[in-house]
């Protein structure tokens, strides 16, 4: 009775995985947690079939992202059905714990094969040491450093929350600079890797037919691997100052934290004039004269979209406020039927330059296939917007904006292309108000700190209720806080800053991208997918 009693309760044990996984991002936010949350998964992968860590992996992976995304029931708040919301909620959770289950099916048939299962029609022995420490150094990183890629490009793409976010936010994330967050999280996923082999030395010193101090060297192999790439990256993720090659002079940017209400409402409060408003939040911005002045996606749906009279009026506005020569602003924009979500650069000479949102939000801002099939254009929450070309803005005095609308700035390949293209400054504008009350707002603004070290350079980021703030191209970032120290989430308030536009040269990211990570997967899944060959029994070859 007392044995079947702790067997179910060590069945819940093995969800403690997806749990401090969970604990490494807000709310909580204990981003050292990431660092051995999977280590008992890994050990199961290396000991069990295929079908076990399929079920294993995948719970985990579904309790860590329903637990992360428990925002989305923040938008039935502002009108959303609460069937669909919960619904959706489930369905985006399911799909990502996927690939937790496909991490943990390609992993354990790796395992298998290096400890000689028996495979197909015949029985192997066990491989080579050398093999071991291929799957420790290279597959299992690689493996799971791939299929974040892959999540964050397929179907559109959900890139959110990967694991090497959480050290990238905790002062760990300089390897960014070198292969992009997804380098961080293989250096994560190592780490793990690594406590694992450590648990099986303790409990199974025989394994793989090596002596176990030889055995050592799975520790001190990734500790010295670890420790050269943090070495690398080291020359390469700094903050750009005045004075350098390719580097532009300070910019002085005023941000405005509106706090209007959700773009579903599209009207202020009957009982707040919106002038009066921004007048209040500006008025402190006019003693430092900034240069640049960003207000949040869907700004101008106070007042009027994109290119009419009355969104140029109120920026002129806003310009004598302050001071400034430049605002960047977000709303709709709307041009031969077609709408778009877009961000305009209003300049003191009377010009306006306009950037339509590239990377659209499926089921939010469209519904797939609702250009052919006009009838579920009904079907998207604020209209069926239209993806426009990729491009930067330019500030008066030369300087290059990189503008991302939302969602975009979880894009690390949209913001390394601004960087080719030769943006010195990346801007960030968000409305996350329709997750009001929630964490979402500082999840995303997670993402802010990983682009900064990637493309090298100064992220001005303003979110309509928070999080808003600025962060330099070696990751650090200055958010506008609260009383308590945390960033202002559902508050209005602006914030000055000034940053380094600029760099000499391109960060190795922005050089080659994702595709040595990508080559490297595809070696890996090749490798994987040769296990699979079937042998002759040995009595047919003889």
């Amino acid at each position: 009775m007392i044995s079947s009693i702790f067997r179910k309760v060590a069945k819940f044990l093995w969800l403690l995985p997806g749990f401090l996984l969970w604990a490494s991002f807000p709310p909580m936010g204990e981003k050292i947690d990431c660092l051995f949350a999977l280590a008992p998964l890994l050990w199961f992968a290396r000991r069990r079939g295929v079908r076990a860590n399929a079920r294993v992996w995948f719970a985990n992976g579904f309790f860590f992202w329903f637990a992360t995304l428990a925002w989305m029931p923040a938008i039935v708040k502002n009108g959303g059905p609460w069937p669909l919301v919960v619904l959706g909620w489930g369905a985006l959770s399911a799909y990502c714990a996927l690939y937790f289950a496909a991490f943990g099916c390609l992993a354990s048939r790796y395992w298998t094969w290096v400890r000689g299962d028996p495979l197909g029609t015949a029985a192997e022995g066990p491989k080579g040491y050398g093999w071991r420490l291929l799957g420790l150094l290279v597959v299992e990183p690689v493996l799971w450093a791939g299929l974040e890629v892959v999540r964050s490009r397929l179907f559109g793409g959900f890139s959110w929350n990967q694991v090497g976010v959480a050290p990238v936010n905790g002062g760990f994330g300089a390897p960014a600079v070198l292969g992009g967050v997804y380098l961080v999280s293989a250096i994560v996923v190592l780490a793990n890797g690594t406590i694992a082999s450590m648990a099986e030395r303790m409990f199974d010193r025989a394994q793989s037919g090596v002596m176990r101090y030889v055995r050592s060297v799975e520790t001190f192999i990734p500790v010295l691997a670890i420790w050269f790439v943090y070495s690398l990256a080291a020359r390469f993720a700094y903050a750009p100052s005045a004075g350098e090659p390719g580097v532009r002079p300070p910019l002085r940017a005023a941000l405005v934290q509106r706090n209007f209400p959700c773009v579903f409402e599209r009207q202020s409060r009957a009982d707040e004039d919106p002038l009066d408003a921004y007048g209040r939040l500006l008025a402190a911005a006019g003693y430092v004269r900034p240069s640049l002045v960003v207000l949040p996606e869907s700004a101008l749906c106070e007042f009027g979209p994109i290119g009419t009279s009355v969104a140029a009026r109120f920026a002129d506005y806003v310009r004598r406020e302050t001071g400034a020569v430049a605002v960047i602003a977000g709303g709709g924009r709307y041009e031969d039927g077609r709408e778009y979500n877009s961000a305009a650069l209003y300049s003191v000479d009377g010009t306006m330059q306009v950037y339509d949102k590239v990377h659209l939000v499926p089921f939010g801002e469209y519904i797939p296939g609702d250009k052919l099939i006009t009838a579920l254009q009904k079907l998207a929450p604020v209209g069926s917007c239209t993806a426009g070309e990729l491009k930067t803005l330019t500030l008066p005095g030369g300087t290059k904006a990189g503008v991302a609308i939302c969602y975009e700035d979880t894009d690390s390949a949209q913001m390394r292309r601004l960087a080719e293209m030769g943006a010195d400054v990346l801007v960030f504008v968000t409305n996350d108000s329709w997750f009001l009350r929630s964490e979402e707002a500082v999840q995303h603004s997670w993402q802010a700190v990983a682009r900064a070290i990637e493309t090298g350079l100064p992220v001005l980021r303003v979110g309509n209720s928070g999080v808003t703030g600025t962060v330099l191209a070696d990751g650090k970032a200055s958010w506008l806080s609260g009383p308590d120290g945390r960033p202002l989430v559902d508050s209005a308030a602006s914030m000055c800053d000034e940053v380094v536009p600029g760099r000499a040269s391109p960060t190795p990211y922005v050089r080659f991208g994702d595709k040595p990570l990508l080559f490297a997967f595809a070696a890996v899944l090749a490798l994987v997918a040769w296990t699979f060959r079937r042998r002759q029994p040995l009595q047919t070859v003889l």
